[in-house]
């Protein structure tokens, strides 16, 4: 069971270190993606290796037994490493001198943890007694060994220092950057980092108990180990949400566009043709080029049409729709839909109307103002301090009202209440005809 759970976490992590470092080979000029993607590879390493069956299969290659563990807990001290470097880069300020203070630091820091995990490791081999694996329990067989308890004492102050600069310093970065997917991924960051403080202090409290002689195993070799898995998934989940969040956005804007665009499409094919080919081999790449791509299609073929839509279409179906609908933003919606409709269909039969209206696109001004930009959609991972200016974002919160704007508009597109404006304005033709 524990080798089925892990492997699995593990394959996801190993999934989310891949799409890191192929972002960072896009962008080798941003240090701090580079730092999250070495430590995403640590805790990735941390859960294939924590599966029994890998560890026993590692000792049996190297014919070392428990090597695994040495290798395990190297894994989470490059995680730590990496942590340290990101605590200076994001406290060291700005500008030259302080760009020459962070790298001047940031080597002491990876430095000091390298000969202390040095001497962690020569502990272990001086003290480890017996050939035995003990790929659960280590802590507790090896109680009474000084080599080994020194091995994890060390591993346990490095781990825990990290964890509690990265858990203090995350929130109050997050709080600058208001409800941005960023900022969710650093609260998750830190909720892990300080479940993963719980994980060092049962683990020391284990220690201390067996020195006193009250052996304590379901606290180290239990409690301690679940919290260090879910501390583990939140940090994961915490590294990967920046990236995985605004693709998350850009894949339900495309989604909720598509019925509308490709509706459009296929009324008025010569408008949407051209410009870069629609075929992607995968289906989520591209995602906001493609949103970004069909909304301005859309726009276009609204521009081409105008001349089509009677001048009071709009209002007319304002006024119909007031009856029915109290929210302002979905009024608008149903206007726009209901032009949209009647120019495509004029167009279809030849039909210019005296009076054309000037624009069939109901503009920001005509609907309630945008909230203030909330960073909804950091695409990029840069963090706060490490570069002038903050994190790069993605959308503006304008065109993120626009893309929810003709949303809505695909939403009510063959609503009954667009079906009534358009039939009203079918038999005021008819009419003016006769």
């Amino acid at each position: 069971m524990f080798d089925v759970l892990y492997l699995c976490l593990g394959g996801v992590a190993w999934t989310v270190v891949a799409f890191k470092a192929r972002a960072w080979l896009r962008d080798r000029g941003n240090a701090d993606l580079g730092l999250t993607c070495v430590m995403s590879a640590g805790v990735a390493t941390v859960f294939v290796f924590s599966a029994p069956g890998v560890y026993r299969w590692f000792d049996r290659l190297t014919g070392v037994s428990n090597l695994s563990m040495v290798f395990l807990y190297s894994s989470v001290v490059v995680f730590a490493a990496g942590a340290f470097v990101l605590l200076l880069r994001w406290s060291g300020g700005a500008g030259a001198e302080g760009r020459a203070r962070i790298r001047a630091r940031s080597r002491t820091a990876v430095t000091a943890v390298t000969v202390a995990w040095a001497v962690a490791v020569t502990c272990f081999v001086a003290g480890r007694p017996d050939d035995v694996e003990h790929p659960r329990d280590l802590s507790t067989a090896y109680a009474g060994s000084p080599g080994v308890m020194a091995f994890l004492v060390l591993y346990l102050a490095i781990f825990g220092t990290s964890l509690a600069g990265l858990g203090a310093l995350c929130p109050r970065y997050a709080g600058r950057l208001g409800a941005s997917w960023l900022a969710r991924g650093l609260r998750l960051l830190a909720a892990g980092c300080w479940l993963g403080l719980a994980y060092c202090a049962c683990k020391l409290a284990g220690f201390v108990l067996s020195w006193a002689g009250h052996e304590a195993p379901w606290l180290s070799n239990g409690v301690a180990p679940l919290s260090a898995s879910v501390a583990a998934v939140l940090v994961l989940a915490g590294l990967a949400l920046p990236a995985a969040g605004p693709r998350a956005s850009a894949w339900r804007r495309l989604r909720r566009l598509h019925p509308l665009w490709k509706d459009v499409a296929a009324q008025a094919p010569e408008m949407t043709a051209g410009g870069p080919s629609w075929r992607v081999r995968w289906p989520f790449a591209r995602l906001q080029w493609r949103a970004d791509r069909q909304m301005a299609q859309i726009r276009d073929v609204q521009r081409g049409i105008r001349r089509y839509v009677e001048a009071d279409t709009v209002d007319i179906a304002r006024e119909r729709g007031r009856a029915v609908v109290a929210d302002e933003r979905q009024l608008a919606a149903v206007a726009e839909a209901a032009a949209l409709r009647r120019g495509l269909e004029n167009r279809a039969i030849g039909l210019v109307p005296v009076l054309g209206a000037e624009s069939v696109v109901v503009t920001a001004e005509e609907r309630p103002p945008a909230r203030p930009a909330n960073r909804a959609d950091v695409t990029r991972e840069r963090l706060p301090d490490a570069v002038p200016g903050g994190p790069a974002l993605g959308p503006s919160a304008e065109l993120i009202a626009e893309y929810e704007h003709l949303a809505r508009v695909a939403d009510v597109y063959y609503s009954p209440l667009t079906d009534t404006v358009l039939t009203e304005l079918r038999q005021r033709s008819a009419m003016q005809r006769h």
